[in-house]
């Protein structure tokens, strides 16, 4: 399924081997067996492909935008032709299931149908007359070359929150993939390379902080997207201002979902698990704490253990697996020590997963779901994000307690609520520090077209990715006032 072994870049049209003499290997992390080497690649390589998608620039945004376009409808094509082969590598080295892989790619897809729309959604605005004889429009104007850092836990999906984007507006685009993961972008990378889209328009580098670091100081890189932890987002954030380029970064997240008494009480259960556990909790839009509130506790809890305790766990590639190993053993070292701690500072665990050993692939990273109970909000559990299938539990009295919880968090990507009540939905919505809200929803995850939102501590940035946001972050607006007085007219 991974025929390379050893990761090229793509720089200016070209295949490249990496001249570094530092390389990383690529594990599949329901094996550890090695798939192959990606190369941490030098600055010099670096530099290589930036000046690539700078000269390449000039003339990519005078291509007429409806001309622009027509590399990506090839390229959804191509997408999906491809999805099961591209589906299968991101089960083989990120770890999700086959059915997983095929919907994030799926969502991949659907950014690329919506940015074919640049004609019309890249349009500006004009007014006649602001004076006499005096008018005055607004234009959009691409920025120059942008730069994408992937995470490991979406390797198709999230690139193409800003990827295409940045390409219909008329930007050169050069990408970084999460050297966890570097084949599934290698693999769309050459399906990109198929659609014939002018020499350095596109460019891949492999590498990791030093490559990152490198085009965040380069004056021609233009913009940042990425997505990725707190930590890092605030750095390349903030690294990104001093170097006085525009920057996107999605951070973390501890996505707090309420459960009130009169909610359905089958399908919750069922869809928070799925949320919960999906992914094996490496996802930004994973519930992580769960607030019960009044009695939902007497029917909720006992029915997401059964759940938990049931879930099939194994290779993705399987029949019938419902959840995957974690990326890395330091991952699975990390979050089995995380709900340790959440037991020493209180927590009570009624389903541990830790320890699992899963027959034919006892070297996994594998942790089985787990569920802790009365969560101190003063612990780790609550505070942390724990990136991993890790459920944790809190009972209150009221609605409105549950929301001054979830408001006191410093992360608010994702918050939602399960009820058949319209006005505690209402109150819900209107009042909740969270991006991404979720009405009878596990999952908040926004179509294609409308933004991917996050607030607080899980956004750094102003226009978030997808959709007319990724338009605003990868134009720049231009105010053209004019004035034609007629006797200059009488010289022609």
């Amino acid at each position: 399924m991974i025929e390379i072994k050893d990761i090229p870049n793509f720089i200016n049209g070209n295949w490249v081997s990496s001249r570094s003499e530092k390389f990383l290997d690529v594990k599949n992390p329901a094996t550890q067996d090695i798939l192959g080497k990606v190369p941490l690649s030098t600055n010099k390589e670096t530099l290589e492909a930036i000046d690539a998608s700078y000269l390449a620039f000039n003339d990519w945004r005078r291509t007429p935008a409806t001309e622009r376009i027509q590399y990506l409808f090839k390229l959804k094509t191509l997408l999906e032709e491809n999805l099961t082969d591209l589906a299968k590598t991101i089960t083989i080295e990120c770890g999700k299931t086959f059915d997983e892989a095929k919907g994030e790619m799926r969502r991949a897809i659907e950014n690329v149908e919506v940015a074919c729309g640049i004609p019309l959604m890249m349009q500006g605005y004009n007014s006649e007359d602001i004076a006499p004889g005096i008018d005055e429009m607004m234009i959009r104007q691409p920025l120059g070359v942008s730069a994408i850092i992937a995470p490991f836990n979406f390797p198709g999906m999230i690139p193409f929150w800003f990827m295409p984007y940045a390409l219909a507006c008329g930007n050169t685009c050069l990408v970084k993939p999460s050297e966890r993961v570097p084949f599934t972008l290698h693999k769309i990378t050459r399906l990109i390379e198929s659609t014939g889209l002018p020499k350095g328009v596109f460019n891949l580098v492999n590498g990791a902080k030093e490559t990152v670091d490198c085009i965040l100081e380069q004056p021609k890189v233009r913009a940042i997207s990425m997505v990725g932890s707190t930590p890092v987002a605030r750095y390349i954030y903030s690294k990104a201002a001093t170097y006085g380029k525009r920057a996107q970064c999605q951070g973390g997240a501890k996505n707090l979902t309420v459960v009130m008494p009169d909610a359905d009480q089958d399908m919750s259960v069922k869809v928070l698990a799925d949320s919960a556990f999906g992914s094996a909790g490496q996802r930004c839009l994973a519930t992580s704490l769960i607030i019960m509130v009044g009695d939902s506790v007497d029917w909720f809890k006992d029915s997401i253990c059964e759940i938990a305790q049931n879930r099939k766990v194994g290779y993705g590639l399987e029949t019938g697996i419902e959840m995957g190993p974690v990326i890395s053993p330091h991952n699975k070292n990390r979050i089995e020590g995380l709900i340790q701690k959440g037991i020493n500072d209180g927590a009570q665990v009624l389903v541990d997963g830790r320890g699992a050993v899963i027959s034919g692939y006892e070297n996994g990273n594998f942790i089985r779901p787990t569920v802790l109970d009365k969560i101190p909000l003063n612990s780790d559990v609550f505070h942390t994000e724990i990136f991993g299938p890790v459920l944790g539990l809190i009972h209150v009295d009221s609605l409105d307690i549950a929301i001054n919880i979830i408001n006191s968090h410093v992360y608010g990507n994702m918050s939602c609520i399960f009820t058949s009540s319209g006005m505690a939905a209402r109150k819900f919505r209107y009042e909740v520090d969270a991006g991404n809200i979720g009405i009878n929803i596990g999952v908040a995850a926004p179509m294609a077209f409308f933004p991917f939102s996050g607030w607080k501590e899980s956004f750094f940035g102003t226009h978030h990715g997808q959709t007319m946001d990724a338009v605003d972050f990868f134009t720049q607006k231009k105010v053209v006032i004019e004035r034609w007085p007629k006797e200059w007219s009488r010289k022609f």
